[in-house]
């Protein structure tokens, strides 16, 4: 049995069949919106480490990813909370503490990154590629 959106990896022929496949709410939407939470320098990196360590504070975030200015980090790990990536749990504690996980949503998003990853390795970049995803 297929699933439903392997009847959208064709170009519709008929104005309802592209409604659905390109309209406001089909295959090409969702798969945007997916790229989008996910579309920066550092989301990437700050999944992948979340990944690897199931709970982790902001400075050894920061520590984890060099180059990354606190300021950057803050911005990223709010986009990521907001879109409902990774989830913020405040301890309530003096000093501040707080620790950042990933969500149900962050987690059913490895196995598709993975697939990405497979694909990638599948189709090596030309020469002078790479250095552009970066």
């Amino acid at each position: 049995m297929m699933d439903e959106t392997s009847t959208h990896f064709y170009v519709p022929i008929s104005q309802e069949q592209r409604e659905i496949c390109l309209g406001p709410e089909g295959s090409a939407w969702h798969v945007a919106r997916v790229v989008d939470m996910i579309k920066s320098r550092w989301k990437l990196p700050i999944l992948f480490r979340l990944y690897a360590d199931p709970s982790i504070r902001t400075l050894q975030l920061k520590r984890d990813l060099p180059g990354i200015s606190q300021k950057m980090l803050t911005a990223q790990l709010r986009e990521m909370t907001s879109d409902g990536l990774i989830e913020r749990i405040d301890f309530d504690e003096k000093p501040l503490r707080v620790e950042y996980q990933l969500s149900e949503m962050g987690r059913q998003l490895l196995p598709v990154l993975i697939a990405a990853r497979r694909f990638s390795t599948s189709h090596p970049p030309e020469a002078g590629d790479l250095s552009e995803a970066v």
